[in-house]
């Protein structure tokens, strides 16, 4: 395992909406095909990583939101985590239209 990857079993925090989940994925922070690929990554749970990636483009992620604090105070962000703290789910299909 890379010093990036998190531990197969859980639980696990997600470092965006906080909740405690059984596995979690990495982020990463600058997008790979922005030149991130070996940048810090952070762990989120699938429906955050899902969410990112269906909200903000990987150009948008890379010069606006690239920290994960950023990311929390993102006007496009705060419905889905007042929604999603209070929620007992692991996995969301987001089919929405990206950005």
């Amino acid at each position: 395992m890379g010093m990036n990857t998190p531990p197969p079993d859980g639980p696990h925090t997600c470092a965006l909406c906080g909740r405690r989940v059984s596995y979690v994925t990495l982020h990463h922070l600058v997008p790979k095909q922005e030149g991130g690929r070996y940048g810090p990554r952070v762990p989120l749970c699938q429906p955050c990583h899902v969410t990112l990636h269906s909200l903000f483009t990987n150009k948008e992620l890379k010069g606006q939101f690239h920290s994960v604090e950023r990311l929390r105070k993102a006007e496009r962000l705060q419905k889905y985590l007042e929604w999603i703290r209070t929620k007992n789910i692991e996995r969301i299909t987001n089919k929405g239209r990206k950005r």
